[in-house]
Order: C-alpha cells, then sequence, then structure tokens
C-alpha cells in the first residue's frame, strides 16, 4: 500500500501497520477487544474496529492541551468538593441553583461527605475536537466512570510486535504507563487495605476493560457477591472463604446501583452497607458518587466560569458554543436557529440523544422547537464545530478521511496528570460527525510525540 496518500505528514516506517490491519484486527478480537450494546433490551457484543493509522500530537500542543486539562479537572473537583458541602459557588450566584439541583447526577445521599483524600474525580474522560484552524474545543467532561483507556493500551501493546520501528524513528512516546498512573491514583486514596476493580459481570458493555485494568494494575478484578460489608469495613471474600480487607474500589458500576440500601432498592449488581463503609471513612471509591452533577451537560455550560472562580485563572481549552434554553434569551436564539445547531438531550449518553438541526424536516424541526419550550432544562443547543477530519482507511482498506474526538484521560491522586495517550474514536460513515463506538465507529492510536 502507497502509505504516502495515508499517513500523517512526517511518519515514516508506517508500512507494516497498513499492510497488517486486518491480522491487528484478528489479534484485537482474540483478546476479547470487544465492546458491548444494549439496544431494544437486548445485549449485542461487536468487534471495536481499529484503524492502523494514528491521530498525532506533537509536544508543543500536548503541553498546552495538558495544561488545560489539569486546569479544567482541579476547577471540576473544587466545584464537587463545594456542591457537597458549603456550596458557595450558588450563594455567589455563579450558577444558578436550579440547574444543580435539577441535575439527575446530583445526589444528596452524598451531601456533606468528604471523600478519603478529598478527591472526587479521580479519573476524568474529557472529549475534545479539534476544529479545522486547529483550536481544541470541549465536547464533555466524563467524571462517572469514563471507559476507554484499555483499547489504545492493547492496541500499542500488539503493534509494537507488527511494527516496533515505527515507534522509535518517529519519536512516540510509551503510553504503557497508564496501569502505574491508575494504580498510584487509587494507593493514593486508599484507606488501607487491597485494591479491587468492582464490575457488574460479562453482560457490561466496557467488561474487557475491567478484566485488563485489574490484570495490568495488579487489583483484583471482583463482582458484587465477592463484597461484604461488616464492622463497618468492607472485605473481598477469595475462592477459599478468607477475608481481605478492601482499601479502595475502582467501580465499573454506576451509582444508581452501587449499593441497594442507599440508592436503588431494587438494584442486584450493587453492594449492600458499600456507602456506610464509604461514610465511615473506611474505604475509598473511585470515582466518588455524586459525580454526575459535574458532567451534566447543562453544568458543562458553566465550566469556564468555575475555572475563573475556584482557580481565578482565564480558561485554557474553549467549549463549544453553548445555549441553554432555559434562559431566555438563549432559547430565543435557540428556537430561530435550530436548523444550524446540534441539540442535546442531557439525560442521554453514548451518542444517543444528539440531534443536527439540518438534517430534521421541517416537521421534525417544529416536533423539536415544542419539545424544547416543554423542558427547556433537558436540552442543550451548541454550535456545530466543524472539526478536523484525520487520515484513515475504509472497510476496503482504501485511503479515506474520518471525523475523530479524542478522549484524554486526566488522573488526579497525589497530583493531577494527563495520560500521554488517549482513545480517538472515529466515525464510520463519510462526513458524520457521530464517533462513539455505540454508533458503529471504531478507534486509533493517539501517538502523542516526544519533539
Amino acid at each position: 500500500m502507497d502509505v504516502t496518500t495515508t499517513a500523517p505528514t512526517g511518519l515514516t516506517s508506517l508500512e507494516p501497520l497498513m499492510n497488517q490491519r486486518n491480522d491487528i484486527n484478528a489479534d484485537l478480537a482474540r483478546n476479547g477487544v470487544r465492546f458491548g450494546v444494549y439496544k431494544d433490551g437486548t445485549f449485542n457484543e461487536q468487534i471495536f474496529p481499529y484503524d492502523p493509522v494514528p491521530r498525532v500530537i506533537d509536544a508543543p500542543e500536548f503541553e498546552r492541551l495538558s495544561a488545560g486539562l489539569t486546569q479544567r479537572v482541579r476547577a471540576l473537583n473544587a466545584f464537587l468538593h463545594d456542591i457537597y458541602s458549603q456550596k458557595q459557588i450558588i450563594r455567589d450566584k455563579v450558577i444558578p441553583e436550579d440547574f444543580v439541583y435539577s441535575s439527575s447526577g446530583y445526589l444528596p445521599q452524598v451531601n456533606g461527605l468528604e471523600p478519603p483524600s478529598g478527591i472526587h474525580a479521580h479519573i476524568a474522560g474529557e472529549d475534545l475536537v479539534q476544529a479545522e484552524d486547529g483550536t481544541w474545543y470541549v465536547l464533555e467532561d466524563n467524571l462517572r466512570i469514563p471507559s476507554g483507556a484499555s483499547y489504545p493500551l492493547i492496541a500499542r501493546q500488539i503493534t509494537r510486535r507488527v511494527a516496533p520501528a515505527a515507534y522509535a524513528a518517529n519519536h512516540v512516546r510509551d503510553n504503557r504507563d497508564y496501569p502505574q498512573m491508575l494504580a498510584d491514583t487509587m494507593e493514593y486514596c486508599s484507606c488501607g487495605g487491597i485494591p479491587v476493580i468492582l464490575t457488574p459481570g460479562r453482560y457490561n458493555a466496557a467488561f474487557f476493560e475491567h478484566s485488563y485494568l485489574a490484570e495490568k494494575t495488579g487489583a483484583t478484578l471482583v463482582y458484587p457477591s465477592d463484597l461484604i460489608s461488616e464492622g463497618g469495613r468492607l472485605y473481598f471474600l477469595d475462592y477459599a472463604g478468607h477475608r481481605h480487607k478492601v482499601g479502595v474500589v475502582y467501580r465499573r458500576i454506576s451509582d444508581e446501583y452501587l449499593d441497594p440500601f442507599c440508592f436503588k432498592p431494587e438494584s442486584v449488581i450493587g453492594v449492600p452497607n458499600l456507602m456506610g463503609v464509604y461514610r465511615a471513612g473506611n474505604v475509598a471509591l473511585v470515582n466518588a458518587p455524586g459525580n454526575g452533577v459535574a458532567d451534566d451537560k447543562g453544568i458543562y455550560y458553566f465550566v469556564p466560569r468555575m475555572i475563573h472562580y475556584y482557580l481565578g485563572e482565564q480558561p485554557l481549552l474553549q467549549n463549544a458554543p453553548t445555549y441553554l434554553p432555559e434562559f431566555d434569551q438563549d432559547l430565543a436564539y435557540v428556537l430561530g436557529h435550530l436548523d444550524t445547531l446540534v441539540v442535546k438531550d442531557v439525560a442521554e449518553a453514548g451518542g444517543y440523544g444528539v440531534v443536527f438541526g439540518d438534517t430534521l424536516t421541517k416537521a421534525q424541526l417544529a416536533d423539536l422547537a415544542g419539545r424544547i419550550r416543554a423542558e427547556p432544562r433537558r436540552f442543550i443547543a451548541q454550535e456545530v464545530v466543524h472539526f478536523r477530519d484525520l487520515p484513515s482507511l475504509d472497510a476496503e482498506g482504501r485511503p479515506c478521511r474520518r471525523m475523530a474526538d479524542l478522549r484524554a484521560f486526566v488522573l488526579t491522586g497525589r497530583s493531577c496528570r494527563v495520560w500521554a495517550s488517549g482513545l480517538t474514536r472515529y466515525s464510520s460513515e463519510p462526513g458524520s460527525m457521530v464517533v462513539n463506538s455505540s454508533q458503529g465507529g471504531g478507534f486509533k492510536d493517539t501517538w502523542v510525540l516526544s519533539r
């Protein structure tokens, strides 16, 4: 294959990656690299397609991105601390209290509860796109249980065998430090005891990641039935029935299912009284319950204000231009420009509930306008950011270009650090801006260069 028509400018030694794409994908499939999707009440697993043409971020650009991402996550952690304690940002009228208390992610059950080590968002998955002029925009802050780090990790593990020269020749930074970064984060907030990764089980969409990260970090992969609460402590029961005190739980279960005694009583994937142990300060939860209030799509609008308010700094990264129909002035603009905006349902995730106005008929636009008027807090509207498409290979292996975003991972423990890698997701359809894996997209490696 002539890689000169496909490879990002300046890269060399990519031929083995391009020519062995099918073998790499087969190897990923053999390793269980799949993505589960629930649709119409049915669980389906699908291959997560890998494209061998990497996204490339040079050293100066990564330095700028890192500064902006750590600033943003520091502000979000400050917000979470404040909103579950003094709520000063509401008292100072920086954020309307309605937006906080009407958020489905706000949990009164953790009000006044300070997590061990004082950190709420230990792992942040920051979704960004790069506009055609090079500007990076943050689209979403994912502070609950963001997934995706395992995919570029295992892809790099396989492709290092296929094309070892490519990494040295192009001065690509090693990304194998993520498991150690995660282990360090868990150790920092641990209350004393073993670290565990809590999975709801085989039929979770990201089960591959749970098991892979447990193997790589040395944490114990546990199911809810492996954990018991007793005497204000949490224990793991091993195969022989021996008890091991748990100091930190990297939980991959949503807040509402985490503990049937505290949240949904019908949950069968939670650990009874886990929150009681957490309240007693005897176990750390990564990430802390209640973070959903900070990654609510409506609260996203206020993150630049949080940066000013808590850090006294100018935001280094921009939000996509966003409108809140809850505000009269924004509502008027949204209704007047609905055919040019992208509208998002704040209750949806995974690419669902995203509507591009220019794809709707007049009748559909009228219907959407009616729903926005009826439930303005349920929606946000954004200007369409025409982000860069990246060199890729299509399903037949021919050079093409596809829209792609970047999920960057920011870990907070002793310090706040950005992983020098990330999950680049690309659209499967030419011209489409929907890149979510649940919508049929694939992924690329993200090469951060050392120069």
